[in-house]
């Protein structure tokens, strides 16, 4: 089990009191297991220091405006590669069963393919296996990551922290392509509407249970709890 993964995993969810409150717990796992470079967690300080020290409804408002209202930085990697085409769902579907080849069942209205349950899953196998599976959506993660540097937003540090895990440099030509689609404006509210107007697609077992929190995962951060169990987003 890496409870690094799980940490950002917090990290890259809606902000809540309860992430506040971890934060110097999330600092002790980063620094203890040291899966990530020393750079790179020295990188994600000043988000730490952000969710530390900011309030939760302007922590919240940023994060929206980030990857709830710019579909290039969308969280859910499939977006960015296969967008609304048909080729999305067969994906969703093999890697849900991923998931539950592993043992787990989703228990999110999250889709497979968003980063945090993806992480999550991660953090309950070994280490190998996440860095592949990292690979595989690599380039995803970097564009994602260089995007975020351009709008200056200090969650940028987490997702190059991933990509240089994964071994996939923001100089890659798959990184590149992605690049060439134009940045989402925020505030575009028009644009907005568009997007949700869409069809939706749900793989949890309840389409309505709203967002998921971070309150299971981060009471299981403790990286001396001999008997850590998978949170609510992904399940054993």
């Amino acid at each position: 089990m890496s409870v690094t993964f799980k940490a950002l995993s917090a990290l890259l969810s809606y902000p809540s009191t309860d992430l506040k409150d971890a934060i110097g717990e999330i600092r002790i796992v980063l620094d203890s297991e040291a899966i990530l470079s020393k750079k790179a967690i020295k990188a994600m300080q000043p988000l730490l220091n952000d969710m530390e020290k900011l309030d939760v409804y302007e922590l919240q408002e940023r994060f929206v405006l980030l990857f709830d209202r710019s579909r290039t930085l969308s969280l859910n990697l499939f977006e960015h590669v296969h967008g609304e085409s048909r080729d999305r769902g067969p994906a969703m579907v093999d890697l849900l069963e991923t998931y539950r080849a592993g043992g787990f069942d989703l228990a999110s209205s999250e889709l497979p393919d968003h980063l945090p349950i993806l992480l999550e899953y991660l953090s309950q196998r070994p280490l190998a296996e996440a860095q592949e599976m990292l690979g595989d959506a690599g380039h995803i993660i970097a564009a994602i990551a260089e995007r975020l540097v351009r709008r200056e937003s200090h969650y940028a540090a987490v997702l190059a922290g991933l990509a240089e895990f994964a071994k996939v440099k923001a100089s890659s030509a798959m990184v590149k392509e992605l690049l060439t689609v134009a940045d989402d404006n925020p505030e575009d509210l028009d644009a907005l509407d568009d997007v949700w107007e869409e069809a939706e697609v749900t793989f949890g077992p309840d389409p309505n249970a709203g967002c998921p929190v971070t309150r299971d995962m981060l009471a299981n951060m403790d990286p001396l709890t001999p008997k850590a169990q998978p949170s609510a987003a992904a399940k054993h």
